[in-house]
């Protein structure tokens, strides 16, 4: 038993050996990074270039290595589109409604709006009496084309205490919509004093807010009163963008590129050399050599004068699929880009690195290697208290692309390098063969009576 638990260790000995060799030299294209700031996290803003050298477009053939060629852990962050609230207070103005004070129902209203539905009249039908009590306000939000969401009501007169009101929005002022209840209240005891004036309201467009008072009855006079909108805004993933790139002319207003591998292109941008251009154009892709062409996207190239200025439109958006190459048909009906081919630069998502810097210095990323697998871990998990403000607060480092290193080996080095790997599974297969041979001799050995 003793053999065969030597053995068991053996062969997992030889299994770690054998997916743990990570070696920098694997890796064809190796570029320095230049550090700024104190780590030990750096995050990384990984240029085209880097995009261009990885044998997959997922980047799984990434490290990150150490002067001693150690291993850095490190996670990859793709951008995202960014989205933010933006608030904006405005002051509106307000109208009185009136009811009999005998009368506890909504009060009747007689409007006047202008061409662009800003209220300029409003009256209730009842006659002026002395019973007619301030039931509540209306709120002219014409003006404002976002959702609302808050009100602030500053008022004079009324008694201390707590005053509900319901709340309720409208377009035409006919058909109204309930948005709940709001309260204010003004307290005091002593010298301090208490004022609660703000109320939530759902966060929904409306051109017209009525406010009809519940307890008590009577609203009081109101001095100031303001809305608050809120608008979301949104800008695209950043992008990445490579070195404009010739093309090679096929003939016929048709021209081709060949990437350096097949990217996930979200833009491309074709230089218009020439004023007055004027190009419907359209574009076909594949990823690899052997697939058929596919449609990709197809629009309108223009430099043109306009109004004592030059327009110009030279950039499509992409699908984001993996493309190898691309193929550029032109209408000649539009007169064509020019005598020479045109040059198109390429955008991806642009990706950051953060990695966790261990070991001496100096640092270097390299890519490039076919049989890679992905070794990037969650960013949790590799900065444990992780948040997106202190992503912000890393110290940055830069990918070196002009001291971008090729690694070329040799044949007697592949050779060898070929030989070490086979051995250790040759030993490894050769281990497990003995484990099977004495668990099953050891199986058919007859028990002692």
């Amino acid at each position: 038993m003793r053999i065969i638990a030597a053995l068991v260790a053996l062969s997992l000995s030889l299994i770690a050996a054998v997916q743990a060799e990570e070696r920098q030299q694997d890796y064809r294209q190796q570029l320095p990074l230049v550090l700024e700031g104190a780590g030990p996290w750096y995050r990384v803003e990984l240029p085209m270039a880097v995009h261009s050298a990885a044998q997959h477009a997922d980047l799984r053939d990434l490290r990150i290595f150490n002067a001693q060629g150690q291993a850095q852990a490190y996670a990859l962050l793709a951008s995202q589109r960014e989205s933010r609230d933006e608030e904006q207070e405005h002051g509106v103005r307000w109208f009185p409604l009136y009811s009999d004070g005998q009368q506890s129902g909504v009060p009747r209203l007689r409007v006047q709006r202008s061409t662009d539905g800003t209220l300029i009249e409003l009256s209730g039908d009842e006659p002026a009496t002395a019973q007619r009590q301030l039931r509540g306000w209306l709120l002219d939000a014409s003006a404002i084309d976002a959702p609302l969401v808050r009100l602030n009501l500053s008022w004079s007169g009324g008694e201390e205490g707590f005053q509900r009101f319901s709340i309720e929005a409208s377009d035409d002022l006919q058909h109204w919509r309930a948005w709940g209840e709001g309260q204010v209240a003004r307290l005091s005891f002593g010298e301090e004093r208490i004022d609660q004036r703000q109320v939530e309201l759902p966060a929904q467009s409306a051109r017209y807010v009525r406010l009809l008072w519940h307890s008590p009855q009577k609203a009081p006079e109101l001095d100031v009163v303001t809305l608050r909108s809120r608008r979301q805004s949104s800008s695209p993933a950043p992008l990445v963008w490579s070195q404009p790139m010739p093309a090679q002319a096929l003939g016929d207003g048709s021209y081709e590129w060949q990437l350096p591998q097949a990217l996930p292109l979200e833009r491309l941008r074709i230089s218009l050399d020439e004023p007055n251009t004027l190009a419907p154009v359209w574009f076909e892709a594949r990823s690899r050599e052997q697939d058929p062409w596919r449609a990709l996207t197809s629009g309108v190239l223009y430099r043109l004068p306009q109004d004592g200025r030059e327009v110009r439109l030279d950039e499509l958006a992409l699908p984001g699929s993996p493309v190898r190459q691309l193929r550029l048909k032109v209408d000649a009906r539009g007169g064509g880009l020019g005598q020479q081919p045109p040059t198109a630069a390429f955008a991806v998502r642009a990706t950051q690195l953060v990695f966790l810097a261990r070991g001496e210095p100096p640092y270097r990323l390299a890519v490039g290697r076919g049989d890679a697998t992905s070794a990037a871990l969650p960013i949790s998990t590799l900065i444990p208290d992780y948040s997106t403000e202190r992503l912000a607060s890393l110290a940055r480092a830069e990918v070196d692309v002009s001291a971008a290193q090729t690694v070329v080996e040799t044949a007697p080095a592949t050779a060898g390098t070929d030989w070490k790997r086979w051995g250790l599974w040759a030993v490894l297969l050769l281990g497990v063969a003995l484990l099977a041979a004495m668990a099953a001799s050891l199986l058919r050995r007859p028990e002692k009576g």
